[in-house]
């Protein structure tokens, strides 16, 4: 990455990627003038806006655009040296095939170990850690949110105070359980969701379930590994359609009764020093500008190496803003067959987008647009710097959960709450989260550190953002410094010590379990 001009002076500065790139962003916050002049000659033939692309060289009609060292587009028509080249000069690049990829052919070597990091967690009966000791309510069927958010308010309100230990009650409500096709082959990605969600290491393995009573996701399949109805523990299931209850308070009074049983139980654990290795980590980007690629993700990425050296689980996501960068991580598969694993899920997207009639250039936003994203291809490439230089050691289908240490791709859809929702099932305990336009994302059920990939973000919105990666782009900072200090905010906010400003201002989406299978 080179950047022209010296920073904090009030001169114009732009970055350029890769040595081949014949394209650069604008730094300067507000954009840079017509006839502004670089130090290298370059003049700018009309107003660049703040990390769009400015041409170094005169393009002729459909010679390609690069960026990042790959083929971003083509030229529309021919572009002048010194020229603004916005998303109506870019002409989007097909898709890399995905059936002559080369699998596992540049393994990266294993960066050494890291010793000696350990983070405060809640550890579990069956061996996983949390960062949170949460109460989830979980429900069978979207009838009953009412109930439990009604239930969850008197909760915090009656019962939390009497039992300190426990960090909050969590309803994780949704859309599923009825009117839906229960038995078609896509419905194994909202079952296996819900079943994983309910089973989160946050919420200590105390699984509560509020059921209607009429509908097609029963407790028996909800709780059922795979989706194979078991046999229910009594105290796990309070149906509303029982009989015994006379009235609506009737069906609260039990329902405090048995949160209260579970309430109990957290209450008794207690943060105890766990190797970073018990870390399950999440990464996700959302309101990308063209800053992301060059500060927030490659710190993200410099971070998520950290963190797999010690040991600990990163996951990275987002399908469509993998997809056109897949040609790049195919080779830095592990073994053959988590490359082959990579492309499943790149196959049962594009087929997922194709029947929906549509394909993964709908991915870009305006919000991405504004911020000089010109296309998916664009977004993409600087996505996937949030997995870091490591091995991609396995792949997760939609909703499972993680087994193994390493980074790990699980395959989700982009959306900022749908990502997040699958990442807790897939067994995330905490995320860091890039953003470049701005966003008040957060996660109940896991905090989340959001990194800001510029300092006007950063001082505007000084209490939504815990780290300002801007510093890399004027040179006040390093991707390597700015990706410790995500390392070692990852630890503090694992351990209670720092909380989120997410957390601090109860700032959270609601769940949304991402269910491609039909609605009847």
């Amino acid at each position: 990455m080179t950047q022209q001009t010296i920073p904090l002076t009030g001169q114009p500065l732009t970055i350029r990627v890769h040595e081949t790139d014949n394209v650069a962003i604008v730094v300067n916050s507000g954009g840079l003038a017509a006839g502004t002049v670089f130090a290298d000659g370059l003049t700018l033939r009309e107003h660049v806006p703040q990390g769009h692309k400015v041409a170094l060289v005169s393009l002729a009609q459909d010679e390609p655009i690069v960026r990042y060292g790959e083929i971003i587009g083509y030229a529309i028509k021919p572009i002048a040296k010194g020229s603004w080249i916005e998303e109506s000069l870019v002409r989007l690049p097909e898709a890399p095939l995905l059936e002559t990829l080369p699998l596992a052919t540049n393994v990266p070597p294993a960066l050494p170990p890291l010793y000696g990091y350990t983070f405060e967690g809640y550890r579990n009966p069956d061996g996983s850690v949390g960062t949170k000791n949460m109460l989830a309510i979980t429900q069978t069927v979207q009838c009953v949110a009412g109930v439990v958010d009604y239930v969850v308010k008197r909760i915090k309100a009656e019962l939390l105070p009497k039992y300190p230990n426990v960090d909050g009650v969590i309803g994780l409500n949704h859309l599923y359980g009825c009117g839906v096709a229960i038995n078609a082959p896509a419905a194994v990605v909202p079952i296996r969701t819900l079943h994983n969600l309910a089973l989160n290491p946050n919420f200590g393995n105390e699984v509560m379930v509020i059921s209607l009573g009429c509908e097609k996701f029963t407790p028996e399949r909800l709780l059922g590994e795979g989706g194979i109805p078991i046999k229910i523990v009594s105290d796990q299931v309070i149906c509303l359609q029982d009989e015994k209850f006379t009235g609506f308070m009737a069906m609260v009074d039990a329902i405090m009764k048995q949160a209260e049983v579970h309430l109990a139980r957290l209450n008794q654990r207690r943060r105890e020093t766990c190797p970073a290795a018990d870390l399950v980590v999440g990464v996700q980007c959302g309101g990308s500008d063209a800053f992301s690629g060059v500060t927030a993700n490659p710190a993200v990425g410099y971070a998520s190496d950290l963190l797999v050296r010690a040991g600990a689980t990163v996951m990275f996501s987002e399908v469509t803003e993998v997809r056109d960068a897949i040609h790049l991580l195919t080779p830095r598969a592990a073994t053959e067959e988590v490359g082959r694993a990579l492309l499943r899920e790149m196959a049962w997207y594009d087929q997922y987008l194709a029947a929906g009639g549509t394909d993964r250039a709908a991915n870009t936003t305006p919000g991405n647009k504004k911020g000089g994203l010109a296309n998916i291809v664009e977004k993409a490439m600087g996505s996937i710097a949030k997995s870091g230089k490591s091995a991609i050691a396995g792949v997760l289908s939609p909703g499972e959960k993680v087994q193994q240490k390493g980074l790990v791709f699980a395959a989700t859809p982009a959306s900022d709450f749908v990502c997040g929702t699958q990442q807790l099932a897939s067994g995330m305990t905490i995320q860091v989260f890039t953003t470049g336009r701005g966003t008040p994302y957060g996660l109940e059920a896991a905090p989340v550190i959001k990194v800001a990939t510029r300092s006007d973000l950063a001082a505007r919105w000084h209490d939504l953002m815990e780290v300002n990666a801007g510093t890399i782009a004027t040179g006040e900072a390093t991707i390597e410094e700015v990706g410790m200090e995500i390392f070692l905010l990852v630890l503090d906010v694992a351990s209670g010590r720092k909380k989120t400003w997410a957390d601090q201002w109860g700032l959270f989406n609601s769940l949304a379990v991402f269910n491609p299978a039909p609605v009847t």
